[in-house]
């Protein structure tokens, strides 16, 4: 159990943080190092500007930036003032995250200046925000405010204002709002409090043995739960270093292993896999390495027996998660052994029930059958924002949370994810789901009929294939269809391969049969390339 284990508010958590670990860094990057004390200290201005700026508890903020210190710092500023945080994914046109802006009824926006897909102020400049105020979290443009002057307007509030804001949550109230696409493309708003979250964290870092002395290198993104909740929030629970990594880049991975004696790092399959093909990676000392969490792809029992061997880790474990569970359903415990950890996510973690359920009538299916996964306990989200009909659908009456995965589960109670009910595809660790991107694909000329799914490619996990029939007399190309993708969505969402067809395989109402595109698919990939 860590050191916060009566604290079940974010403010509580960082001052039980402080109390113990004033003194140590609690993060680093580049140049700058902050100790727990200092990053406290710059949470509090930060809450005092939130509060400065008009953002009552409950009011919702947005953060819409890479991994950089000062993330952390807006995240626990909000936070601390009982506002929800809005993560953004990195990766969104525009178009895309405004949409996520208006709908979650964000009040502020922090953002940096160049994301994936161009500078953020040229891209929101067309979008209708009302009267949202932009935050720079670095760098100045004089459509934004930077944060220095922002931290600024701290001073028109007391530090005990401050204090009597952050003392006034409590566990029940709304901690974060994480968007996550719908299987209609419409991306949902999932609503979760302080205390699942904490309780949740605090599980997982006692499972994969996360300590005071680690030094954590967060590559996965701060709007994924995994970079956020499993990472900064996993550190302030345990006093572990931040290490936070702005862009992923092999070499300087390795390079910073060594430097900043790196001892957990998480991440999908193919960060490991990467990192074991790498020509000089004898030249790096990796031996630091102490805890790997992988997971949202299938893990060969060759590469955890890899990771042990050769890249030192002593403990490797395998978990599943989504977004409305807080991040965590089931995980791996260090002591099983290699074939479990490959070939299961592991058992429901402390205080969950986990069932693989008939999805018709909920009664659970027998061990080694298949069924859809549901989930009971406090990990299950509170609902999505402003969904009423879409949260009950989800959860059951009694409090099952249907996950639309399909699973076996053993007579451990270990979980297999063989398939999904629903269409969706996971591509580096992201969900797509093809609906949304149908949707983008109808819009292009010559477009009379598509369909898209999700086919396995190493090292990605999963890529998009879209299906295309043309209208008579179209010329359209797949360069062309990718490029209208590409205008409109984040990059993981475009599909890599497009296959023009006569016709789409159709049931008696209409419907495209996409277990006969995953043939065809598998024909096509299987083909000799001429």
């Amino acid at each position: 159990m860590t050191h916060a284990a009566q604290a079940t508010t974010l403010p509580a958590i960082l001052a039980a943080a402080v109390a113990q670990y004033a003194n140590n860094t609690a993060l680093k990057e580049g140049d700058t190092e902050l100790s727990f004390a200092e990053l406290a200290e710059q949470a509090q201005l930060a809450c005092r500007a939130v509060i400065a700026n008009g953002v009552d508890k409950g009011d919702r903020v947005a953060i819409w930036a890479p991994n950089v210190y000062e993330w952390i710092i807006a995240a626990l500023g909000l936070q601390l003032a009982g506002a929800i945080l809005v993560p953004l994914n990195t990766r969104l046109q525009g178009s895309e995250a405004a949409d996520i802006i208006r709908r979650s009824g964000a009040q502020l926006l922090f953002t940096y200046p160049a994301l994936e897909k161009g500078d953020v102020l040229d891209m929101l400049a067309g979008e209708a925000l009302g009267s949202v105020k932009t935050v720079l979290l670095r760098g100045e443009d004089a459509r934004a405010e930077s944060l220095s002057d922002f931290i600024a307007s701290a001073e028109q509030v007391t530090a005990e204002r401050g204090e009597q804001r952050a003392a006034s949550i409590t566990a029940d109230d709304p901690m974060d709002m994480l968007f996550t696409s719908g299987t209609t493309g419409k991306p949902k708003g999932v609503v979760c409090n302080h205390g699942q979250n904490i309780r949740v964290f605090e599980s997982w870092s006692a499972t994969v043995g996360l300590r005071s002395d680690d030094n954590y290198l967060i590559i996965n993104p701060f709007f994924h739960s995994f970079g956020y909740k499993a990472g900064w929030l996993a550190c302030l629970l345990t006093g572990a270093k931040i290490l936070p990594v702005f862009a992923f880049d092999k070499d300087k991975v390795l390079a910073q292993i060594a430097e900043d004696k790196v001892t957990m790092l998480p991440g999908a399959p193919s960060l490991y896999e990467m990192i074991l093909a790498h020509p000089e990676r004898d030249q790096y000392d990796v031996s630091s390495l102490r805890l790997g969490v992988t997971g949202a792809a299938a893990v060969p029992v060759q590469l955890v027996n890899d990771m042990r061997q050769k890249l030192g880790f002593e403990v490797v474990v395998t978990a599943y998660g989504l977004t409305e569970s807080c991040g965590v359903v089931t995980i791996c415990r260090p002591d099983d052994d290699p074939e479990t950890i490959s070939q299961t996510s592991g058992r429901a973690i402390e205080g969950v029930e986990v069932k693989c359920a008939n999805p018709e009538t909920g009664d659970e299916v027998a061990r080694g059958e298949e069924g859809e996964i549901w989930v009971r306990g406090y990990n299950v989200m509170q609902c999505y924002f402003d969904m009423p009909e879409a949260t009950a659908e989800a959860i059951t009456a009694d409090g099952w949370m249907k996950t639309g995965d399909i699973g076996v589960m053993d007579e451990r109670g270990y979980l297999k994810i063989t398939d999904r009910l629903k269409d969706m595809y996971i591509m580096n660790g992201e969900n797509v789901y093809p609906a949304e991107v149908e949707k983008v694909c109808y819009t292009l000329e010559g477009v009379a009929q598509v369909a898209i799914i999700g086919v396995s490619k190493p090292p990605q996990g999963e890529v998009g294939m879209a299906f295309v029939v043309k209208k008579p007399g179209s010329s359209l190309t797949a360069e062309q269809v990718k490029r209208g993708c590409a205008e409109a969505l984040a990059r993981y969402k475009c599909p890599f391969y497009v296959e023009f067809v006569e016709a789409l395989p159709l049931n008696a109402s209409g419907k495209v049969v996409k277990p006969e595109l995953k043939k065809l698919a598998a024909d096509i990939l299987a083909a000799p390339v001429s």
